[in-house]
């Protein structure tokens, strides 16, 4: 063989095997995950003292963080809840509704109704689930039918409880009879409906974070604060334990209202 056809055969066999390499690495990639990110799979309760005028809620998930996506409020006017296959600007959009005087029933339906559902493929607004509550205790929520099961939403007077990925019904319904049935400061009735909520099963998946936001028109410590309590438990093998920890921290410092 002459060293021309040396050449050409050396070439043509590096030619193969780049060509080989390059369609391995250009093979189909395994498909994605159906949703892109981790739904919000949590419990979570909205309350009202009508005592007071303190409004806020509480939540616990086997997520990191949950307080940072989930709980929305604003003295004076009310709170909202976004979880499951999330949309977080609900609760911006559930704040500002209220401030104009709309009824939750009435902004429930008209968010979702108007939510444009951008990934109807991968995080369908079908999925969606969220509650409001106003500065005078009426309620309103939504659980969507491609929540994750158990998923689902009870009202109670001057409450509502909501969540999914849940052992079951028993949850909400144990959240709602703990609120109405504890006495004292709103932190501790939602911790409470919190508790019991656990109790009954909680989320399947476990507990990881948990949070608190109550809100009352200049009721916060210093001045112009309407923020009577935010408490986020971000990272936890017991939330609502380190949770009650902190409520009762609080309770040690609060100071009555002159």
């Amino acid at each position: 063989m002459s060293l021309a056809q040396r050449i050409a055969r050396t070439g043509a066999t590096i030619v193969a095997t780049l060509g080989a390499a390059i369609g391995a690495t250009s093979a189909p990639v395994m498909a994605q995950p159906a949703a892109p990110w981790p739904p919000v799979a949590t419990f979570s309760i909205l309350g009202y003292d009508p005592v007071t005028g303190e409004v806020g809620g509480a939540v616990q998930s086997r997520v990191f963080s949950v307080g940072n996506g989930v709980l929305w409020a604003e003295a004076g006017v009310g709170a909202a809840a976004t979880q499951a296959i999330v949309d977080v600007s609900y609760g911006p959009q559930a704040i500002t509704l209220l401030r104009q005087g709309m009824k939750p029933t009435d902004i429930v339906r008209q968010i979702w109704e108007r939510d444009p559902d951008p990934r109807p493929a991968d995080w369908t607004k079908q999925g969606r689930q969220f509650a409001v509550i106003d500065a005078k205790g009426n309620v309103a929520a939504f659980t969507g039918p491609k929540a994750s099961e158990w998923a689902g939403d009870k009202q109670g007077k001057y409450c509502t409880a909501q969540g999914n990925i849940l052992a079951g019904e028993e949850v909400v319904n144990a959240m709602v009879r703990a609120f109405e049935g504890t006495e004292g400061h709103l932190s501790l009735r939602l911790l409470a409906a919190l508790e019991a909520g656990q109790q009954a099963g909680g989320d399947k998946r476990g507990m990881q974070s948990a949070a608190m936001l109550i809100v009352k028109k200049d009721a916060g410590v210093w001045l112009h604060n309407d923020v009577v309590l935010r408490l986020q438990v971000d990272d936890n093998p017991e939330p609502i334990r380190e949770l009650r920890r902190l409520v009762e921290k609080a309770a040690t410092q609060r100071r009555p209202r002159r």
